[in-house]
């Protein structure tokens, strides 16, 4: 007997087209806004009731920032919209033949279909990584890792045996994108700063951080220079960078890289990568590489009323031909763009193809130290730290979110503290959140 058997998905039915989207990240949320003016019924379907801005989610981790300070309840966001439903439900299914999605709670019928699920971390098909590792992507996630990491420091203080000490304070972070590197900065300072006034009887230079990633530089999206600044800022941290390494194994306790060495750890953060949350039923010439293909104007190949938006979505261009990348500004911009081709459907013009615009990227390694890529010129140091702060606080959905993350940054700045050192609940492994899911 299901458990959600009493519960239906039911949604009044109207004389507009139904517009359904599936996921509430940074596309999903954006087309959904772009359309509240529009005579489309607008049904958003996502597995948690909030929007979570996931360029912070290493400050969750890393005690720096409260979760909801970096999320929006979805149904607060479009409280004012005309003819918009949201379900919280998981989709566990596509019938493109009937048009029609599938979830836990029953099916429901649409006139057009937006698929922005977006991604999930990626293991690379090994299980074992899947069940030690700690992954960034959700709320959940994050405040495992925060409470994994605290309770390592409580466990460290009771401890008489070094090589367990060494296992409870060495880090290893896979993955040499802004995410890994983000990460190793943020427990750089929390070593540097933070720890030593909360556990007074540890001594510290145990602590030990390792990065690794199998590319020949870190940050392998952006300049040369910017690699360059990113290693320099990890460096003075003392974190080991290791580069044209991979992760070779890892049993819960130790390490083993391709190198050979062995580092005792008990905890492995995992930032090698997405792919995306592909959903049953869409054909399998459809997906490549984890990825939706579609067309110049987001639709699936084949299907003029289906459309997949950001990280999900595999559009290739002659400048582009591996897709764009699964950031959060192309997700925005195809967004932007859907919208308003559905505008020019209701009347009667033809769509116009999606041009992506590069405003440039970034990532923060620390307090100060930031690098900065424009399309003209490169920067780091203290001003593309400012630079970091303003994009990113701009970007955070919800003016209560934007003034608690600028007080908690303040305060961070002036103090060298972080208030967020809880442990709320207790982490197991057993009990661990299980990252991947299709929405």
């Amino acid at each position: 007997m299901s458990t959600f058997q009493h519960l239906h998905l039911e949604i009044p039915k109207c004389d507009k087209p139904r517009v359904v989207i599936i996921g509430g990240g940074f596309a999903g949320i954006q087309v959904a806004k772009s359309l509240r003016h529009e005579p489309y019924q607008i049904v958003l379907l996502d597995r948690h009731n909030y929007h979570t801005f996931q360029p912070l989610l290493y400050q969750v981790a890393t005690a720096g920032l409260e979760p909801d300070s970096i999320a929006g309840a979805l149904r607060q966001l479009f409280e004012n919209h005309k003819d918009f439903y949201f379900r919280m439900a998981r989709v566990t299914g596509i019938d493109l033949e009937d048009k029609k999605i599938k979830t836990l709670v029953g099916e429901l019928g649409y006139d057009m279909l937006i698929i922005a699920n977006g991604s999930k971390t990626n293991y690379f098909g090994d299980k074992k990584m899947y069940d030690r590792t700690f992954p960034m992507k959700q709320v959940p996630q994050a405040l495992d890792l925060r409470s994994h990491m605290l309770q390592n420091f409580e466990q460290t203080v009771m401890s008489r045996e070094p090589e367990e000490k060494d296992r409870l304070t060495n880090f290893v972070i896979v993955g040499g994108g802004p995410t890994g590197v983000e990460v190793a900065g943020a427990l750089g300072e929390l070593k540097k700063h933070v720890l030593p006034k909360d556990y007074p009887d540890i001594n510290f230079d145990i602590m030990k951080l390792h990065l690794v990633d199998g590319g020949p530089r870190l940050l392998a999206g952006m300049s040369e220079k910017s690699s360059a600044k990113a290693m320099q800022y990890l460096q003075e941290f003392g974190v080991d960078v290791r580069m044209n390494t991979r992760l070779a194994d890892y049993d819960g306790r130790d390490v083993t890289l391709t190198d050979g060495t062995v580092i005792p750890t008990k905890t492995v953060i995992w930032a090698a990568g997405v792919t995306g949350n592909i959903i049953d039923g869409l054909p399998k010439e459809t997906v490549e590489r984890g990825r939706i293909l579609v067309d110049e104007f987001n639709q699936l190949i084949g299907y003029d009323d289906v459309y997949a938006i950001g990280d999900i979505a595999m559009m290739k261009t002659d400048e582009m031909p591996n897709g764009f990348p699964m950031v959060a500004p192309v997700a925005m911009q195809q967004a932007e763009n859907l919208g308003k081709n559905l505008k020019r459907k209701l009347r009667g013009k033809s769509y116009v193809g999606f041009r992506y615009k590069d405003k440039g990227s970034m990532a923060t390694i620390g307090r100060n130290r930031a690098v900065v890529d424009l399309p003209k010129f490169h920067f780091g140091g203290f001003f593309a730290w400012l630079v970091w702060m303003f994009v990113h606080l701009m970007s955070i959905v919800g003016f209560r979110n934007r003034l608690v993350v600028l007080s908690n940054w303040i305060w961070g700045y002036m103090t060298y503290d972080r208030g967020t050192r809880l442990i709320i609940r207790t982490f197991l492994r057993n009990n661990k959140y299980k990252p991947g899911d299709t929405l």
